[in-house]
């Protein structure tokens, strides 16, 4: 359920990724490009909880959280809530900058394995919102079950 986009963002390289923290006013070190490399490596977004599994005593849980934060705020990851509350992050589109993303596609999360997918290809149209209100972004969140768990349902039947 990956789109083009993402497929890109999955076959990045260190110097993209050193060209993407220089190009975000961001320090290059060793834990952003880490954090960089794990995250584009996945097909789904990943929840903050793996992501400290991942890199155990590599990274510390405060400079993991900072580095989620900045990248957040710097508009190179967006943050998606799975059904249980956990958040998950996913690599942003080349057009969100600081404090303005531009990711706004629907979320597709497993009702059976909680994975979500970032569903590029289904755009979330225009909100007109009433006059002096002012919108900082929208989510729209698709549940249903996965390919993966859709095949081994399937397949113990």
């Amino acid at each position: 359920m990956k789109t083009a986009a993402h497929e890109v963002n999955r076959t990045a390289t260190q110097a993209d990724f050193t060209q993407l923290l220089k190009s975000n006013g961001l320090k290059v070190t060793k834990p952003r490009l880490r954090v960089l490399e794990v995250i584009s490596d996945k097909k789904t977004a990943i929840k903050q909880p793996e992501l400290e599994k991942v890199f155990g005593s590599e990274i510390d849980r405060v400079t993991l959280y900072r580095i989620l934060a900045s990248f957040e705020d710097k508009g190179i990851l967006h943050k998606i809530f799975d059904l249980h509350g956990t958040a998950t992050y996913a690599i942003c589109s080349s057009k969100c900058t600081e404090h303005h993303h531009h990711d706004q596609h629907v979320h597709f999360i497993c009702s059976v394995c909680n994975s979500v997918y970032c569903l590029d290809e289904i755009s979330i149209p225009k909100i007109n919102v009433p006059q002096n209100f002012s919108l900082h972004s929208i989510g729209i969140n698709a549940v249903g079950i996965c390919s993966n768990c859709q095949e081994e349902i399937t397949e113990n039947k």
